[in-house]
């Protein structure tokens, strides 16, 4: 296949981070948000150093621009997942530094354009969000479709944000409405009756299992704190009863991302202090709050409390 790059970008500054040429068509697009609102030339100092083995494909600036730093004939270096990188164009978004890390309209509406170039010059006529990452990663896109994934499905961050994750599915309409595409962006796949239960939806990695029987998925979350039922749709059928503050402390638990917060409170609605270092933590007391499933951990050292959504206890 012969590939093209986009006529869109204004800078360019290739990184050596990453596997030469691909091993897959392309037929996924990746968007990432950056964490910080950082122009093209930023992002390219970020990736230029081998030390960093990172990169991605295309960078959005804070005012829109479009920069390259790894042509789409190469896998970048940016979902923390080989095979998906392979086959998906990584854009790494410029956003606020805090939850829900949202774009600015300028950006949001250079990455739909963006979008619809990649899958024209790709020759794809849809760009598919599945809402789900077992759905995605199980399906067989048409030669004409694109599907969406994101980073949060393959490693314990919150990438893209909560922000863009909910637009997701909106990306999906408005690209496939520019490129002519008729009929609804979700293809009919036959859902999978089964009930999952994780702590949260979107993090397939925290799944216990998949029951044909409510009563048995039920058994299950109750075994397990901060665990709930989902339905085939991600949707809530069961919470257990137990609240946060039943959980036994102290208790320790590992943080293995890099952007997760610390907040002066339980909850989002408190103000952020910093970003709590990868390593293990003693929680002395578990409290519900705004923005976290499995409820917020006070640390011991006393610098606040961290969703419990991303740590692991052990």
């Amino acid at each position: 296949m012969a590939y093209t790059n986009s006529s869109m970008v204004s800078y360019t500054k290739l990184s050596p981070n990453h596997s030469g040429q691909r091993t897959h068509s392309i037929d996924r697009i990746t968007p990432h948000c950056v964490v910080g609102q950082c122009s093209v030339e930023t992002l390219g100092s970020i990736f230029a150093p081998v030390s960093r083995q990172a990169s991605c494909n295309y960078g959005i600036g804070a005012d829109g621009r479009v920069g390259m730093y790894v042509e789409e004939k190469n896998r970048s270096w940016c979902s923390s997942s080989n095979a998906n990188d392979q086959r998906a164009i990584t854009i790494e978004c410029a956003s606020d530094t805090t939850e829900p890390y949202a774009f600015r309209d300028v950006v949001y509406k250079k990455l739909i354009e963006l979008c619809v170039d990649i899958c024209k010059r790709n020759g794809k006529k849809k760009l598919l969000w599945l809402g789900d990452k077992d759905k995605t990663l199980n399906y067989n896109p048409k030669a004409d479709e694109m599907v969406l994934t994101v980073h949060r499905w393959f490693a314990n961050k919150s990438c893209p944000g909560n922000w863009m994750y909910a637009r997701m599915g909106d990306l999906a309409a408005k690209v496939t409405a520019q490129l002519g595409g008729s009929g609804s962006t979700t293809p009919q796949v036959t859902p999978t009756q089964l009930y999952r239960v994780r702590k949260t939806w979107s993090d397939s990695k925290t799944q216990k299992g998949a029951y044909k029987v409510l009563a048995n998925a039920k058994t299950c979350a109750d075994k397990n704190a901060g665990y709930k039922v989902f339905d085939a749709n991600g949707k809530i059928v069961y919470e257990p009863k137990a609240s946060a503050s039943a959980v036994k402390v102290p208790f320790k638990v590992k943080v293995s991302i890099s952007d997760l917060n610390i907040r002066k409170g339980p909850g989002t609605d408190y103000a952020r202090t910093q970003y709590i270092p990868v390593g293990v933590y003693t929680i002395v007391e578990v409290k519900s709050g705004k923005g976290s499933t499995a409820g917020w951990g006070r640390l011991k050292s006393g610098a606040g409390w961290i969703s419990l959504d991303y740590t692991v206890k052990l």
